[in-house]
C-alpha cells in the first residue's frame, strides 16, 4: 500500500493479542497500520459511515455494510461456550424480563441480535426499554438498579459475580442448543475498494499476526495489558483463551455456516435486511 491502512478495533485482550504483531510491524511484508481504539458500538457506526479501511465490528452489522466492505476470513471472534450473558441482581429463576429495562452494548451488536432471538422465544410479553451503554458500564448499572438487566460480553463472563449479579440466561448456550453452530461475535472487515490483491495480503498478514501471537504469547503481553483497562492479567488470559481460537485463524466451513445461519435466521424474523447470495464472499 502507498499509505498506512487506518484500522479500528477494541482495546479488549482478544483484539490486542491478535493484532499486536501486525500493529507493531513484526509481520514481514504486511501493510503499515494506523490504529484507533474504539468500543464495538462506535466501530459499528464507523462501518455504516464507511470511515475506516479496516474495522472490527459485530457480525450483526454486516447486512448494512457488505456492499462497501468485505468480510475477512480471519481475525474475528467466534467460538463455543463464549456467548453473551443476561445478568440481573436477583437469581435468574425469580426474574421476568417482560416490560423491563435492559442495558445492551450496541443495538447493532451480535450480542443484541442473539438476545432478540432468545427473547422472542423466552420472553412472550417482550422486554421493555433498551438502553445502550458502553460494555464496562453495564454491570455497575445493573448492580446499582439503574436498569433491570444487562447484556454483557467479553470478560464479564468471568467477573459478574464480583458485582453480586446472577446470570439469567446464556445467549450462546441458547444459540448452540438450537443450531449446533459456533457463536459468531466479532468480524474483521475491510473496504472492497482496496482491491483483491490488497485484501488477500491483509488477510494473510492478520493470519500471520494470530500465529505469531500463539507462538510467543509473552510478546503481546505489554500491549494487551496496556489497553486492558486495569484488568487482572489472569482475566485477560482467560479472555484470550476463550475468544482467540481456530476460527480466529480461519473461519472455515463451520464459521461461515454460523455467520450465514445467524444472519439468515435474523432476516427471517425481520431483524436485519436479507443477505445477497454472495454477500459473504471474500473477494
Amino acid at each position: 500500500m502507498a499509505r498506512p491502512l487506518n484500522i479500528a478495533y477494541s482495546p479488549c485482550p482478544n483484539d490486542t493479542f491478535v493484532f499486536d504483531a501486525l500493529a507493531h510491524g513484526r509481520v514481514p511484508g504486511a501493510p503499515e497500520l494506523e490504529v484507533t481504539f474504539a468500543d464495538i458500538d462506535i466501530t459499528n457506526g464507523m462501518a455504516e459511515r464507511g470511515e475506516f479501511d479496516v474495522l472490527k465490528v459485530s457480525y450483526a452489522v454486516l447486512p448494512w455494510v457488505l456492499e462497501e466492505y468485505a468480510l475477512l476470513p480471519c481475525g474475528g471472534a467466534l467460538g463455543r461456550g463464549c456467548g453473551p450473558l443476561v445478568l440481573t441482581r436477583e437469581p435468574g429463576a425469580a426474574v421476568d424480563l417482560a416490560g423491563k429495562t435492559v442495558a445492551v452494548p450496541s443495538e447493532r451488536s451480535t450480542a443484541y441480535l442473539l438476545f432478540r432471538l432468545w427473547a422472542a422465544a423466552e420472553v412472550p410479553g417482550g422486554v421493555g426499554e433498551i438502553v445502550v451503554l458502553p460494555f464496562h458500564e453495564i454491570m455497575p448499572a445493573v448492580r446499582d438498579g439503574k436498569v433491570d438487566a444487562g447484556l454483557v460480553i467479553h470478560e464479564a463472563r468471568f467477573t459478574y459475580q464480583n458485582y453480586g449479579l446472577s446470570c439469567l440466561a446464556d445467549m450462546g448456550e441458547h444459540w448452540e442448543h438450537t443450531t449446533g453452530l459456533p457463536i459468531p461475535l466479532g468480524a474483521i472487515i475491510a473496504k472492497r475498494s482496496l482491491g483483491e490483491r490488497a485484501l488477500r495480503g491483509l488477510a494473510a498478514s492478520i493470519r500471520s499476526s494470530v500465529l505469531m501471537a500463539w507462538d510467543d504469547p509473552e510478546a503481546s503481553r505489554p500491549y494487551v495489558l496496556e489497553h486492558a483497562q486495569e484488568m487482572d492479567p489472569k482475566v485477560a488470559d482467560q479472555h484470550i483463551g476463550l475468544y482467540v481460537n481456530e476460527f480466529t485463524a480461519d473461519l472455515g466451513e463451520d464459521g461461515y455456516a454460523a455467520v450465514r445461519g445467524l444472519l439468515t435466521r435474523a432476516a427471517a424474523e425481520g431483524l436485519v435486511p436479507p443477505l445477497g447470495r454472495d454477500a459473504l464472499s471474500f473477494v
